[in-house]
């Protein structure tokens, strides 16, 4: 499966059949998450959690029997890497049929974070079930993906700017497909908080905040988010054949006061 394919085809599960993961893709995943990396060099670990033996559930899901944590220390640009990283084994669950959706706080959080073993110095932001879709999804599930707008998203022009903030971005046609990946990437609440600023040929991340999305247990949700649009766009670099450099330097670029810079990427 492409992964365009695999991005623009992937929807958050809330509703599984209840059945077990198979061996094979439950080996599958754990080997996969030990591969993961992301360009931060921030060690991200993963867990595996059976939702019966640890009392495991949140209210907004149903059928579910597995989940995975991640979980990482607090450092800066923590989230950032979190977000990239699990939204690399969410994409390699869908391309297995396995379904996901990312709970941050439609938990018994203290419940999971015991399960996890979290330790002194370290937050699990989200966790995620892990399972087979049901084939007919919940109302429950319905009305919530209608809620937030979960089948639409931002036009390309209020995301990606050309030079300055604000300025639209028409994308060469070989990067089309690349931010067109990075548009569908998921969020919390399906705010889409990550603007990129392409000046010079490189492309500049920034956050875009919103109020109420930082907490002690779970850092930045919306730099998680950030993450998750990084992720897209490299492994859509990838997907086309090239290659490129991730760095941390503010090319000084003026951006509103809710924006705060985060990192840049160039095309090699």
């Amino acid at each position: 499966m492409k992964l365009s394919e695999t991005i623009y085809g992937r929807k958050s599960v809330r509703s599984y059949d209840g059945t077990l993961l198979s061996e094979q893709h439950r080996n599958n995943i754990e080997a996969y998450c030990k591969e993961i990396t992301n360009p931060f060099d921030i060690p991200v670990e993963f867990v595996l959690l059976d939702a019966k033996e640890h009392g495991l559930s949140s209210p907004v899901l149903s059928g579910d029997t597995l989940y995975v944590a991640g979980k990482v220390r607090k450092v800066p640009y923590a989230e950032v890497a979190f977000g990239y990283a699990f939204e690399k084994l969410v994409l390699h669950a869908w391309m297995l049929g396995v379904g996901t959706v990312w709970i941050g706080g439609t938990m018994k959080r203290e419940v999971f974070e015991k399960a996890a073993d979290l330790k002194d110095g370290e937050m699990m932001p989200c966790v995620s079930p892990l399972g087979y879709p049901a084939k007919k999804r919940s109302i429950k599930e319905s009305m919530m993906r209608k809620g937030v707008g979960a089948d639409t998203r931002i036009p390309g022009e209020k995301l990606f700017f050309d030079g300055v903030w604000g300025q639209a971005y028409s994308p060469e046609e070989e990067m089309k497909e690349v931010l067109e990946m990075v548009r569908w990437a998921p969020s919390a609440v399906n705010k889409q908080p990550w603007r990129i600023i392409v000046k010079d040929g490189v492309y500049h991340f920034y956050e875009k905040k919103d109020k109420g999305y930082v907490h002690e247990a779970t850092g930045d949700l919306q730099k998680i988010d950030v993450g998750i649009a990084l992720c897209h766009f490299l492994m859509g670099v990838e997907e086309y054949g090239k290659k490129a450099a991730v760095s941390v330097a503010d090319p000084g670029i003026a951006i509103p006061d809710d924006a705060e810079y985060i990192a840049s990427v160039e095309i090699l």
